[in-house]
């Protein structure tokens, strides 16, 4: 199992690119699966969920191709569709669900095995399934699988309220509507950039869909839908942890590909704490502006609030900012699971439920550590940048899953950063 051996000391300097975004690609993807016609992904990112869902799109029979270096996927479905979607894929990762609304949609009927994905907390597939049942789908749970099938053989539009804005359903549920026979309108719909990019690329595949972006979505169903070319939007997570590698750091970096309207909490965050963030021609660039980074109080939020994923991300910036942080998780529980292993760096941490009171001491050691999840791998790599001497990272395969070439882009604006093949 491979480590990341960070050397912390010195000031970051130079440019990163941003990759596609992993969420947007992971919902894209299974789109191929609403027509026989090829859908064509751009900018997609490198990664091993994406390579994941390639294998569950695969063995329904779908074909999925890398093109320049992973950077394009050349999707189609015009052959004969396997509509049971196997444990031993869906296993692997959560977005995996998000084959069940397009098989439904174009098959009238799905065996989908529950998922699974970082142990970050509970994740319900009910708000899902429950706005199938709305569209006419008959839903049961047996062995671990979700077997559905939509009476007379195909979904109908319906009126569905969200009891909160999942983003996971609200794709699901869009897809799923783009084919079904009349209106469908989603109330309480997740607004993320990766709704919109999903929305984007359907409607060029000749959907009708309005509203992504705001809190309701209207799909007017249509008989068919045909191929399409789609960029997929910047990463929006991978963003926000790179801007904040200069500010724990020092020096100055620029994101490649970055844009404010994707990370508006989270720069004016940055910017109560004292980093500078300034759009240019190719990006954004950040910067401390000047001395000890400010404490700042962060409570995570669905978009356009602060986002989840970057919450272990920017405890590590202040655990060595001046004063007292409180930081309030309310998207998913058990998401402080890095908080000890930031104290084992010299952190002063306290978690009580949802809620982690960060008091900031002026350097962070150097220790061997172990990541517990996606984002707390990154986490406590950034870290480990920022302390004094050498800090192990263990179990980093969940880095593979969200984060292309991390080494290569941290190592190439300065950082002291390599990987660690373990036998």
């Amino acid at each position: 199992m491979d480590s990341i051996l960070v050397k912390g000391g010195g000031a970051l300097q130079g440019q990163i690119p941003i990759a596609g975004a992993k969420n947007a690609c992971l919902a894209l993807m299974p789109a191929t699966l609403l027509s026989e016609e090829p859908l064509t992904l751009t900018n997609a990112p490198r990664l091993s969920d994406i390579r994941t869902m390639t294998q569950l799109l695969g063995s329904l029979g779908a074909e999925a191709t890398s093109l320049q270096d992973g950077l394009v996927l050349a999707l189609s479905s015009h052959g004969a569709i396997n509509t049971r979607a196997d444990y031993d894929i869906v296993r692997k990762m959560r977005a995996s669900n998000l084959v069940l609304g397009p098989l439904l949609a174009r098959e009238g009927h799905a065996e989908v095995s529950l998922p699974g994905g970082c142990a970050i907390g509970a994740r319900p597939m009910d708000i899902h399934t429950d706005g199938l049942a709305k569209m006419g789908a008959d839903i049961e749970l047996r062995d671990g699988y979700l077997h559905a099938k939509a009476q007379g053989g195909h979904l109908k539009g319906a009126v569905i309220d969200f009891p909160f804005a999942s983003v996971g359903a609200t794709e699901n549920i869009m897809m799923a509507a783009t084919l079904a026979k009349g209106t469908t309108v989603i109330n309480n719909a997740a607004r993320e950039p990766e709704i919109v990019d999903l929305a984007t690329c359907l409607r060029a595949m000749g959907a009708q869909i309005d509203g992504d972006g705001t809190s309701r979505i209207e799909i007017q169903g249509v008989d068919r839908l045909h191929g399409a070319t789609h960029r997929v939007v910047t990463d929006r997570i991978e963003l926000g942890t790179y801007m904040l590698a200069p500010a724990l750091c020092g020096g100055e970096v620029e994101c490649l590909g970055g844009r404010i309207d994707l990370l508006e909490a989270f720069c004016e965050k940055l910017d109560a704490a004292g980093i500078a963030v300034t759009e240019t021609d190719k990006g954004l660039k950040v910067a401390r502006k000047n001395g000890r980074i400010r404490a700042v109080d962060v409570t995570t939020a669905p978009f356009p609030g602060f986002p989840t994923d970057l919450q272990a991300q920017m405890m590590a910036l202040l655990c060595t900012a001046e004063g007292t942080s409180v930081l309030e998780e309310k998207i998913f529980e058990n998401r402080f699971m890095h908080a000890p292993e930031l104290i084992r760096m010299g952190a002063d941490i306290e978690v009580h439920g949802g809620h982690a009171t960060v008091k900031g001491v002026q350097k962070l050691k150097g220790a061997p550590v172990m990541a517990t999840d996606l984002r707390a791998s990154i986490s406590l790599i950034l870290a480990g940048m920022a302390a004094e001497g050498e800090t192990k990272v263990a179990r980093v395969y969940h880095l593979d899953r969200g984060y292309e070439h991390v080494v290569a882009k941290l190592s190439g604006v300065g950082a002291n950063i390599e990987r660690i093949k373990e036998s």
